[in-house]
């Protein structure tokens, strides 16, 4: 297939054939984690038929977010951009993107009365009808976003490296990229993908973790973190003798555009960071990554990279960070984070 046809499968797949989740041949697009108290109470105030039709693989929802302008990309029917709407609060702004009209069609028929439920006296959020690999051709700049999601979208990208360029085009220096998605063991055998459900069903354009880690790299995020972790299961027995020698991973994933401060290796100087407690959904402990887990005033060395996402971004303001770059120990003691282990499990480090 060329990148066209791909395109016009994943629209037919996605605004003609599924008609809510329960059409899912796979877990591919059920989100493995615990949705937090406060994101379930603003969900109960979305529509029914938005949250029918929601096929997202996590929750790449960050904190702090009061006042953000945030890109949702491959925003579908609009179930995260209206949860975002409420926490980025009436001083935020939310923009969605997505190439299926049936689905903004849907998203945009419930912004009215949304807005009122909320209680907002305009919208705080808007819908682009386009590609998340030209995201100029819908109207977003330069250094004009604080914070990109995507929720089991960017697998289904022809042009994978274009999106990531985008989204660090359009991040303002120090914003933040969480997103979940679709990752695998192994690079997918051409023939897979351009299977038509193993590509809508997010599985088709898995990447391989380690041409992502490239990727990243290459388009400028030099030090991404993976958050969390699950295992997808191939419940379709069709699927499951296609594709069943592949292992496929659910990931949420966090990366920063910090170009002048992060660093390929994880370097010590010394550091230290003490979460000060004082982001109101996160009072006891704060979450950067599957590895660092930051308990409310105890003391946790850190690497430089470590450091600067935590004082050179949005988070500057929940935390103390004690020392500076004036003396190198050499790197910090870690190593990379095992990604899709043959086991499934996961082992903590740096980047």
């Amino acid at each position: 297939m060329s990148g066209i046809d791909i395109r016009a499968e994943i629209k037919a797949y996605y605004g003609e054939e599924l008609k809510s989740s329960v059409d899912l041949k796979t877990s591919a697009c059920c989100s493995f984690e615990s949705i937090p108290e406060h994101h379930k109470a603003i969900l109960s105030q979305i529509d029914d038929e938005i949250l029918a039709r929601f096929y997202g693989c996590g929750s790449p929802i960050p904190a702090q977010l009061k006042g953000c302008r945030v890109l949702d990309l491959g925003c579908g029917t609009g179930r995260d951009v209206y949860l975002l709407s409420k926490l980025v609060g009436s001083q935020g702004h939310v923009i969605g993107v997505d190439m299926t009209e049936d689905q903004l069609d849907v998203a945009q028929r419930h912004c009215d009365a949304q807005m009122k439920v909320f209680g907002y006296a305009k919208p705080n959020v808007s819908f682009k009808h386009g590609l998340i690999e030209d995201l100029r051709a819908v109207g977003i700049e330069d250094n004009s976003v604080d914070v990109a999601v995507s929720n089991c979208v960017i697998n289904l990208s022809t042009d994978k490296e274009q999106v990531f360029k985008e989204i660090y085009r359009v991040l303002k220096p120090g914003g933040e990229l969480y997103f979940s998605d679709v990752f695998s063991d192994r690079r997918i055998p051409a023939h897979l993908g351009e299977h038509r459900v193993l590509i809508g069903e997010c599985l088709g354009g898995a990447l391989y973790v380690e041409d992502f880690r490239r990727l990243m790299e290459k388009v400028g995020f030099i030090d991404h973190r993976v958050v969390s972790q699950a295992p997808i299961e191939l419940k379709d027995p069709e699927l499951e003798r296609l594709a069943g020698m592949i292992r496929f991973n659910s990931l949420t994933v966090r990366a920063f555009k910090l170009t002048d401060t992060l660093e390929d290796r994880c370097e010590d100087f010394g550091q230290m960071a003490i979460y000060k407690g004082n982001e109101p959904y996160h009072p006891h402990r704060f979450v950067l990554d599957d590895h660092h887990v930051f308990e409310t005033g105890k003391s946790m060395a850190v690497c430089g990279n470590t450091a600067a996402m935590l004082n050179d971004t949005r988070y500057a303001e929940l935390f103390d960070i004690r020392g500076d770059h004036s003396i190198h120990f050499g790197l910090f003691d870690c190593g990379p984070s095992a990604v899709i282990a043959k086991d499934n499990s996961s082992t903590g480090a740096c980047c």
